[in-house]
């Protein structure tokens, strides 16, 4: 685990891949993993429309796929089931949008690491009581680096991942100012390109956000 937090850190970029068919989601990574990229979250469905076994299936093609060269984890994780799926899965990082307890512990119990979503400095520290080793702020557009910021000075004990409305605009601010790393999705994760099977290009975009990060 705490070669995972190492990489997470000095990686810096885990890619959101929400609703992908099966079928596309190795040749996607595929194209992700050529352009640099080393971890990657596939996200759970909140409505049910897809089966949380369907979504543990597809990590578990990933992780065996990408064993010991990509790190897979799971994102949208809202129930202690999702976690235990997640391990059996392979996955090695459990993501939520919210900061619930029982989801934090059970991550921590089987030897995860945490990112539970919070924005809030109750919500933050609470969530780092619990045993989250990084902090998912979100939605980060809607708050932006000055509110990063804020949040850092008091709260410097603990690392932080902005999620929602990261681009390679404003990377660098957040960047200098102290995040420990981002979660990205549709900038890099281009549905056109996925369904024109254009992952020549999906290794570019991985390679320009690669490039923010490395220089």
């Amino acid at each position: 685990m705490k070669d995972l937090i190492k990489t997470i850190e000095e990686e810096k970029i885990i890619v959101i891949v929400r609703g992908v068919d099966s079928n596309k989601l190795i040749p996607l990574a595929e194209a992700m993993y050529k352009g640099g990229i080393k971890l990657l979250e596939v996200t759970y469905s909140a409505n049910g429309k897809v089966s949380d076994e369907e979504t543990a299936q597809n990590i578990k093609a990933l992780a065996d796929h990408f064993k010991g060269k990509m790190y897979i984890g799971a994102g949208t994780v809202l129930t202690e089931k999702q976690v235990e799926l997640t391990k059996q899965a392979g996955g090695t990082f459990i993501i939520s949008p919210d900061a619930y307890e029982n989801v934090i512990k059970k991550t921590k119990e089987l030897g995860l690491v945490s990112m539970p979503g919070a924005i809030t400095p109750t919500e933050i520290q609470n969530a780092h009581r619990c045993g989250a080793d990084f902090i998912k702020l979100f939605p980060m557009s809607n708050f932006g680096v000055s509110y990063f910021k804020a949040i850092k000075a008091p709260l410097s004990h603990i690392k932080f991942m902005a999620v929602g409305g990261v681009d390679e605009n404003n990377m660098s601010e957040y960047l200098n100012a102290g995040i420990s790393g981002f979660g990205i999705g549709s900038n890099i994760v281009k549905k056109d390109m996925i369904d024109n099977c254009d992952y020549e290009n999906i290794t570019k975009l991985a390679e320009k956000y690669v490039s923010i990060i490395k220089n």
